[in-house]
């Protein structure tokens, strides 16, 4: 299975658009959304999947966004998301908070640990967990998406325009 994972759309509808024709060109199951999602807008974007997101420190309309994600028929884990999808065990969050993503990739309990804030693609394994940031798709050069195969847990970092 294939995971598509995104982080700070920040609002940015044209971008946000062109991140989710690469997601479908890719054939992804199901989305994760890292956080600052930034405007109600965002959330019918990612309609074509299952998406799963969670809170960014922009993203100052909890209640109505909560509200939107649920009415799309998605999921909203607010601040933290621990989730399992295909047998892997997945935590999600923002990473403005430094301790508890760090308690979340020190604990080993996962498989997976997606994370946004930084704006910075990247990956490494710490200890059994795939650590992964898949970038920004709003202020940040390039643009970027990530894709986890659940199956291999590899993970690809994706540039787009």
């Amino acid at each position: 299975m294939l995971l598509g994972v995104i982080s700070d759309t920040h609002g940015h509808r044209e971008s946000t658009l062109a991140a989710t024709r690469m997601l479908d060109s890719l054939e992804v199951e199901q989305v994760l959304h890292c956080g600052d999602i930034g405007s109600l807008e965002i959330v019918p974007l990612l309609a074509a999947w299952p998406t799963h997101f969670v809170f960014g420190n922009v993203d100052d309309q909890q209640d109505e966004l909560r509200a939107s994600i649920e009415t799309a028929g998605q999921t909203c884990h607010g601040r933290y998301g621990e989730l399992e999808i295909s047998g892997r065990q997945i935590a999600i969050l923002h990473s403005d908070d430094h301790l508890r993503w760090r308690e979340a990739i020190d604990s080993q309990q996962f498989d997976l640990v997606c994370y946004g804030h930084t704006h910075q693609a990247e990956q490494h394994m710490q200890g059994r967990t795939l650590v992964l940031n898949p970038g920004a798709i709003h202020r940040a050069s390039p643009h970027t998406i990530a894709v986890v195969d659940l199956v291999t847990m590899q993970a690809t970092i994706v540039p787009y325009e």
